[in-house]
């Protein structure tokens, strides 16, 4: 019994895990608004009724797909603390703006490769949902205390400006990840990944104005 029972739980993560990326591939590619579930089903190659069995609302839909990439952001953050802790121990620091950058460039470069949601500004329903999620709140916290502490370091140390708010900080780090214009520099089609990112960091970090 508990055999089966075992199966029974691999094949629905298993469901569920299909049903997550072909989530995050639509909110990347169509956005929440666009997206519909029944693209999520065929595109996850299960019918309608059987993904209402693990996820009961297009709104949890996106919450399942929030946590995977909060979870794969949390992934890299940890990596670059691990990177930090052991130049430190070998006598060379990693500065925090150089981790900022880091995690900038990634978040950049997941949404250049289509993985990364894309989710409105403006619903309450989705918000409200959002809100209620554990599993999402838990994660967005923790990346964001994560993030928090280097910027309070990078401000500290006089790598970023000490007079702005550390939220506004953190609120410009976390829009680069679905920034419009790193999507409209793509759509032209003129200009590589790298020089995209390379652009848009430099413009977040130093600004437009020619340093005097």
């Amino acid at each position: 019994m508990t055999s089966r029972s075992s199966i029974k739980q691999q094949i629905q993560r298993v469901r569920e895990q299909a049903i997550v990326v072909a989530v995050n591939r639509l909110l990347a590619t169509k956005g929440y608004d666009a997206m519909t579930v029944d693209e999520v089903a065929a595109e996850a190659g299960m019918a309608k009724a059987s993904l209402y069995k693990l996820f009961t609302s297009k709104e949890e839909l996106a919450g399942a797909a929030m946590v995977g990439v909060l979870d794969r952001a949390l992934a890299f953050v940890d990596g670059l603390r691990d990177e930090a802790n052991q130049a430190a121990e070998a006598g060379a620091p990693m500065r925090p703006l150089d981790q900022l950058k880091a995690v900038t460039r990634w978040a950049m470069q997941t949404q250049l490769e289509g993985e990364m949601p894309s989710l409105p500004a403006q619903n309450s329903n989705l918000s409200a949902s959002l809100q209620t999620n554990d599993a999402y709140m838990d994660r967005l916290i923790a990346l964001s205390n994560r993030l928090s502490i280097w910027i309070t370091e990078a401000q500290t140390s006089g790598q970023l400006h000490a007079a702005l708010p550390p939220e506004l900080v953190l609120y410009t780090l976390f829009a680069r990840a679905c920034d419009p214009v790193v999507a409209l520099l793509k759509e032209s089609g003129q200009y590589t990944h790298a020089q995209i990112i390379d652009w848009v960091t430099s413009t977040t970090f130093d600004g437009l104005a020619v340093a005097r």
